[in-house]
């Protein structure tokens, strides 16, 4: 199992911290940098969009949204030890055409140990063009020593094409022979600094969960996600880490779906719960 940061002294922290983000799967392989940890970064917060961030109808996914703007409460590792309370993402417009994002952050308030946030994200070649809205709130874990710099952490390099593998195989999820979704034991590709389970994988597996429990109830799976929602219960600790959920058919035309990740190696505590809306494309 990975080892919480909060629990390495504090003259090894930074080396520490380096070795695991560098070894973060979620930002490196969407190749999502961030200003405040990453060298070359960029003052822009930006991230091209890839065949594998699209749904079967060519529109986007949530998990790469909410992974190119992750809701911490405005809480960044450079000073804190943040964890996810709540992700929240709205989607206005299916980005068909759109090769680049860009996530124009605002800090809501920073309080003693919770923060809130929110992101308008947008067409980076056509900011007034509006893609989804994210906030959400996160709480700190704790702070940092002294000594921060800049981490070299350049995204994985992928050639995009309509022949990428799909998210979820990258990150692990597989699907027992009952139809059941799950992410595999924690690693260091799947856990954040504090040894807990990332929220990248989380919402990876989670929609793609949702989209094949809708796609059932719909049948078809030509489906735009428009409202995505989670609530990160608990920290995942152990794996493996188990979807349960239900499609709710609203009319023909659109579809809820709730969820609930558990990890079954720490006593079937429920980690993430999570909720979703689908139009029929």
């Amino acid at each position: 199992m990975p080892e919480d940061i909060r629990d390495v002294p504090a003259e090894q922290y930074w080396d520490t911290f380096e070795s695991k983000w560098t070894s973060l799967l979620s930002y490196r392989y969407l190749g999502r940098q961030h200003k405040s940890l990453d060298k070359n970064a960029g003052d822009r917060e930006v991230m091209l969009l890839r065949h594998d961030m699209r749904n079967s109808a060519g529109g986007i996914m949530a998990a790469p949204l909410c992974i190119a703007s992750p809701e911490s409460g405005g809480m960044s590792d450079d000073l804190y030890v943040p964890n996810p309370v709540i992700a929240s993402m709205q989607v206005l417009d299916d980005a068909r055409d759109v090769r680049e994002i860009e996530i124009r952050r605002e800090v809501i308030h920073i309080g003693r140990t919770m923060g809130f946030s929110r992101a308008a994200i947008v067409d980076a070649g056509n900011p007034e063009r509006v893609i989804a809205l994210s906030e959400g709130m996160g709480v700190s874990l704790g702070g940092t020593p002294m000594g921060h710099e800049l981490v070299d952490n350049p995204p994985i390099e992928i050639v995009d094409s309509p022949n990428l593998p799909a998210l979820h195989s990258v990150f692990g999820a597989t699907r027992r022979s009952d139809g059941t979704w799950i992410l595999p034991e924690l690693s260091a590709e799947l856990s954040s600094p504090d040894a807990a389970l990332h929220l990248g994988p989380i919402h990876v597996v989670l929609e793609t969960a949702a989209v094949e429990l809708t796609a059932v109830a719909a049948g078809t799976d030509r489906l735009q996600v428009e409202d995505w929602h989670v609530m990160f219960v608990a920290r995942g600790k152990v794996g493996p880490f188990r979807v349960e959920g239900r499609a709710i058919p609203a009319d023909a035309n659109r579809y809820g779906c709730q969820l609930t990740l558990i990890d079954e190696g720490n006593n079937e505590r429920v980690v993430t719960s999570g909720s979703a809306v689908f139009r029929v494309v």
